[in-house]
């Protein structure tokens, strides 16, 4: 047993947390290699006003669930979302509209990729309501580009941040570092182009090989050692901490006011209606939380919905797993949590954790008081470390 049994602990939410919507489109022009993304090559095209209309019927499914709860941010992942038309995406946002509240000034994002830009299609999607664009560049130089498997070169990718910043003022970029033959002084180019160009918001991810993707049966040679990839993320962070951005999350960077609210719901352990091929979900009552997932396979999820049920698996969260399924997304914020929000979110009392942070803060890898709890820089550095002391075998 636990030095707190959490099964017998009594309790549960007293207000439920905010609510976002996050929709995967799950198409792509061409699968990278280190993708292990739910995201698929057409190779006979696609529906795209079928599939926003399963989509919406699939939401519908989880209204029962939310009912009466606003949307604070929507977030169009995949795949390629700008694959699909600014028609198909107007129908869509307003179908939504249609269904839930939507707070007036929610945050609509849609990732895009640069070899999908084009003005009028761009100017469409915010006409119809999207106010910020999250677009996957990884990289400006032609050598790494090519090495990821992209399939824009750098000088599309400068076309479409300018394309970009035309019709919106909030507008991320995702790079990726530590690749193949990648120098430090490379990985700081791209930084500085991407600095450049005037975005609100970064986001720098470490190249890492997934299982089941083409990098995992192939890794590419070269790769940056660990030495190498340290010196490259503290040179970035360095930089952009110089440029006026913060670094609020392991690989998130924002100007002040420009944070991803959609993604800060994630991180602090907020709910979200998935919708879409493989898209996961996370829902609360006043009785705990449930994890949802759709059907992967487009096809397998475009029939589920037809047949009225597109979730493949519906499971509780159970109260022992809760303090690892918080800390998970709360100690990714460099700037850690307000202690109180630990029982807002779980229902769990902070004493059921009492020893697991005890061991953490003597490590050397949380900094806490009656107030507040945050990683350390070695806590950040060491976050796997950090969160394995929260799984419910290391509390027994």
């Amino acid at each position: 047993m636990s030095v707190v049994d959490l099964s017998a602990l009594k309790g549960g939410l007293k207000e439920l947390p905010p609510l976002s919507l996050y929709a995967h489109f799950p198409w792509c022009v061409r699968k990278c290699p280190y993708c292990d993304f739910n995201s698929h090559e057409p190779k006979n095209g696609f529906d795209e006003m079928a599939y926003v209309e399963a989509m919406l019927r699939d939401l519908e499914c989880s209204l029962p669930d939310v009912w009466g709860r606003p949307l604070t941010s929507i977030f169009m992942g995949g795949g390629t979302p700008s694959l699909f038309s600014p028609q198909a995406m107007d129908a869509f946002l307003a179908g939504v509209r249609a269904r839930m509240k939507l707070h007036p000034d929610a945050e609509i994002t849609m990732e895009a990729n640069p070899g999908t830009f084009e003005i009028e299609r761009f100017r469409g999607y915010r006409e119809a309501g999207i106010n910020r664009l999250s677009i996957g560049i990884q990289s400006f130089n032609p050598r790494h580009l090519q090495s990821l498997g992209r399939i824009h070169d750098g000088e599309e990718a400068r076309r479409a941040v300018d394309i970009a910043l035309t019709h919106f003022d909030n507008v991320n970029l995702d790079l990726m570092y530590a690749l193949p033959g990648q120098t430090l002084d490379e990985a700081l180019s791209d930084l500085e182009t991407a600095l450049s160009c005037g975005i609100t918001h970064l986001s720098a991810y470490h190249l890492t090989i997934e299982p089941n993707t083409l990098f995992a049966a192939q890794t590419p040679r070269n790769l940056p050692d660990d030495e190498a990839s340290a010196d490259m993320q503290e040179a970035i962070e360095a930089r952009l901490a110089a440029a006026g951005f913060e670094h609020y999350e392991t690989s998130a960077f924002a100007r002040p006011g420009r944070r991803s609210r959609h993604n800060l719901n994630y991180w602090q352990f907020g709910d979200y209606v998935g919708i879409g091929a493989g898209a996961h979900g996370k829902i609360s009552s006043h009785q705990g939380a449930t994890r949802e997932m759709r059907y992967k396979q487009p096809a397998a999820y475009l029939k589920a919905v037809r047949d009225g049920e597109p979730r493949q698996s519906r499971q509780a969260i159970a109260r022992e797993d809760l303090p690892f399924e918080f800390m998970m997304n709360l100690l990714r914020l460099t700037g850690g949590f307000e202690t109180r929000l630990f029982q807002e979110r779980t229902g769990l009392p902070l004493s059921a954790i009492q020893q697991p942070l005890a061991e953490a803060e003597a490590q050397g890898l949380i900094e806490r008081d009656l107030r507040a709890i945050a990683p350390t820089l070695k806590g950040q550095r060491f976050l796997n470390d950090l969160l394995t002391l929260f799984l419910p075998s290391a509390r027994d």
